[in-house]
């Protein structure tokens, strides 16, 4: 680091911070409080939003480069820390595209309506349904996001973004558990990988994250996987970004079914998806 720069304080609560960042809206989010702090597990969420924003940055450059009205879809959204951040961060600053957060919760959906009423953001708005049955105005989304939606919720933000025609889908998955259910069942030579209820829920984690980079990637896209952030943060570290660039990809197809027939499981949606 060059003498002259000045290192950033880190005990300071802003110092975090984007610059340009809203301090209303955090603080409407309790994510900072009235007197602008920080506790460690707002600390946490802040980061972690915040990465994952970065992470997602370069969707976002193309989707404005690219389309005059962009639009976003923030799946279980919960209470949209991300997709307010991200408008926050991009769409209010670009002054165009749009924001939809999807949650299937009545209260978090009334919550979120009056933050971004109060916020001035008049181009995000929510969409009170599970992700299966979500339907978006246009039919489309230019991105697809998805933080920590549990178990079977990440297929379905997948089969969304493919529906939607998403050109990117960045998603965080959570406690996945279908398969290594599927698993307590599968006998065979491949068992010893997943005999103990530990490694079931470990081997079936990674399993099903394989499939659905696999499946991603039979549909066209290219697909990254990297670590969210560190595990001292969260043990749900995956994170798993892709860009679609063809239609489909025949090899990462028969991929996906050798490794179903191999092991005997899979994200049952997605396999259901991928044989219709």
């Amino acid at each position: 680091m060059p003498k002259n720069r000045t290192k950033p304080d880190k005990s300071d609560p802003l110092a975090e911070l984007w610059p340009g960042q809203s301090i209303p809206l955090l603080k409407a989010l309790h994510i900072l409080t009235h007197n602008g702090g920080l506790n460690a597990d707002s600390r946490r969420k802040l980061k972690q939003v915040l990465h994952l924003a970065n992470l997602i940055r370069p969707a976002l450059d193309w989707a404005f480069k690219e389309k005059e009205q962009p639009a976003l879809a923030d799946l279980g959204a919960g209470k949209s820390y991300l997709g307010f951040i991200l408008y926050d961060l991009f769409f209010a600053k670009e002054g165009r595209g749009t924001v939809y957060g999807v949650e299937a919760r009545h209260d978090l959906i009334a919550t979120s309506q009056k933050i971004a009423a109060e916020s001035g953001f008049d181009r995000m708005h929510f969409i009170e349904s599970a992700i299966r049955d979500a339907k978006l105005p246009d039919g489309k989304a230019d991105v697809v996001t998805a933080l920590h939606a549990c178990d079977m919720a990440t297929d379905e933000a997948i089969l969304f973004a493919l529906e939607n025609e998403a050109r990117f889908v960045a998603l965080v998955p959570c406690c996945q558990a279908e398969v290594a259910r599927e698993l307590d069942h599968v006998k065979g030579p491949m068992q010893q990988l997943w005999r103990h209820p530990i490694q079931r829920r470990e081997f079936g984690a990674q399993l099903t994250n394989v499939l659905r980079g696999l499946f991603l990637e039979a549909h066209g896209y290219k697909v990254r996987v990297t670590e969210f952030t560190g595990l001292e943060h969260s043990l749900k570290n995956k994170f798993i970004f892709a860009e679609r660039h063809q239609r489909s990809n025949p090899v990462a197809r028969s991929e996906f079914e050798k490794l179903v027939q191999q092991t005997g499981a899979a994200p049952s949606l997605l396999q259901k998806a991928l044989a219709a």
